[in-house]
């Protein structure tokens, strides 16, 4: 059974929500505002945080930036009722693996927690170990070195680096790397991708270039020469 942490102070809506997705089959914990929330997320083992922006206390943007330096890579979707294209670009920049704007289907929610919580090894089978073009990639344990300094990355970052990777030398589309880390086609003026690119690149900070853009096709991981 999934743990999920909800922080959000809609009482209403929180409701609902824990009512859908124990019928889901997740075990759900509440939490009414950001210190608490933020006391919970740091302190239990949860599979994948919800996250409201606004809240009393602390902000959703805080709370998760406060995550992020404590090196919790949880898997974190932000709800926002901030129609702001920035603001959500913001809570991706700090390190949100997704991001729903309010009000939402609960189905649309359903769809992005079952894509990101499918990272769930198999036990049945091994995950084959990636050490290419000076990267490796251990999906077990999603760890992560280039060129032996290791990475700390979200784990939407890690499925569109190791998409990269297994490509390497090769254009991988946007849609393509939406569909690996996101598990959906991406949306029109959607720039969520392009924020997780710019992250990655930003970690790897040894040769950031090392991810090329090619304009109007996607991106390309290069060789090492």
């Amino acid at each position: 059974m999934s743990k999920l942490l909800l922080v959000d102070d809609d009482a209403e809506l929180s409701a609902m929500l824990e009512q859908i997705l124990t019928k889901e089959g997740y075990q759900l914990t509440l939490a009414a505002d950001g210190e608490i929330g933020l006391r919970r997320a740091l302190s239990g083992s949860y599979d994948l945080i919800l996250l409201d922006v606004m809240l009393p206390g602390i902000d959703g943007f805080q709370l998760l930036q406060h995550l992020r330096q404590q090196a919790r890579s949880t898997p974190v979707i932000m709800l926002t009722a901030r129609g702001d294209d920035d603001d959500r670009v913001a809570g991706l920049e700090l390190g949100a693996d997704d991001y729903l704007p309010k009000p939402f289907n609960p189905k649309e929610l359903l769809a992005r927690i079952k894509a990101l919580l499918r990272r769930t090894p198999n036990t049945s089978v091994t995950p084959e170990l990636i050490d290419y073009a000076g990267f490796f990639i251990n999906p077990v344990d999603n760890e992560v070195r280039v060129d032996e300094t290791p990475l700390d990355l979200t784990p939407t970052e890690f499925d569109i680096l190791r998409t990269l990777v297994q490509a390497a030398g090769h254009v991988v589309s946007k849609n393509q790397l939406s569909v690996a880390a996101l598990g959906r086609q991406l949306a029109p003026f959607d720039r969520s991708l392009d924020v997780h690119i710019s992250n990655i690149r930003k970690k790897i900070a040894v040769d950031p270039e090392r991810i090329q853009t090619v304009r109007g096709r996607g991106y390309r991981l290069l060789k090492l020469a």
